[in-house]
């Protein structure tokens, strides 16, 4: 499928999907994030796609923003409406999908771009990258997630003087935060991001989809995820991968796990 902002590009079970506006420094507007819902959607419907990268193109942002001329002149209702449809749409849907997401941040995550990193499964960043909440500047507060997602991560302290000061951190103290797991240099980000890809692919797709479930229950309001984690558990034992797994331990030989199932 051929996109207008963004590219999409399947490898050896991991999909690669790229903001692609540079001179706009990959900000987010409408259509991109249509976009990249549904280069979500595709990847995690795809049998063959067992993680998916996110990133930017070029080597300054990953993603710098959101496009603030499509919001300028917004309303109540409308600017209500615009968090509550990209929540939706892309940010909530990255968080809950089954496929393991995994954010390449390169350059600048800033606003929506940073949002939209806290939203995928985990980070790593590249030793250029500068994130914030700059949200506060402009007389509005962050609204794809932001002040939820970034005290998970950081805790409520830190976050609160990020949102307030509007500042950016770079990618060391972003590391002793807890926002990213690795920092490395720009050009082994993307070799770095495969290599943990591939670490993951080499275990079961279907047992790894329960546990993404189990872990985000544990940051939903009124939701037990203990009660979760006991179901998840319980669902793994009615699968081939549950099958396969066990299997191959008990006669010593590394499992060949079938793959994603419906």
């Amino acid at each position: 499928m051929s996109y207008e902002n963004i590219l999409s590009e399947f490898s050896n079970g991991i999909t690669t999907i790229t903001v692609n506006r540079p001179s706009k420094l990959n900000a987010l507007n409408k259509v991109t994030i249509e976009e990249l819902h549904t280069a979500f959607a595709e990847a995690d419907k795809s049998k063959d796609t067992k993680v998916i990268i996110i990133t930017g193109s070029g080597k300054k942002a990953f993603v710098a923003g959101a496009d603030i001329s499509e919001f300028a002149d917004f309303n109540i209702k409308e600017g209500g409406r615009l968090a509550a449809k990209g929540q939706e749409i892309l940010f909530d849907f990255v968080e809950n999908l089954s496929t393991p997401v995994i954010a390449a941040v390169n350059g600048f995550a800033l606003g929506g771009g940073l949002e939209l990193a806290m939203a995928c499964h985990f980070r790593v960043a590249s030793i250029n990258a500068k994130m914030g909440l700059p949200e506060v500047s402009l007389g509005v507060i962050p609204g794809y997630g932001g002040t939820q997602r970034l005290p998970q991560l950081v805790g409520k302290g830190r976050a609160m003087e990020m949102v307030m000061t509007a500042g950016m951190i770079d990618s060391n103290l972003a590391l002793s935060y807890g926002l990213v797991n690795h920092v490395i240099e720009q050009e082994e980000l993307i070799p770095l991001a495969e290599k943990i890809a591939s670490k993951i692919m080499r275990n079961s797709s279907v047992a790894i989809s329960e546990a993404i479930k189990a872990v985000n229950a544990n940051y939903k309001y009124g939701t037990d995820g203990y009660k979760t984690e006991i179901e998840g558990f319980g669902n793994c034992f009615g699968t081939e991968d549950f099958k396969e797994g066990t299997t191959a331990f008990l006669e010593k030989r590394k499992a060949n796990f079938p793959g994603k199932q419906d």
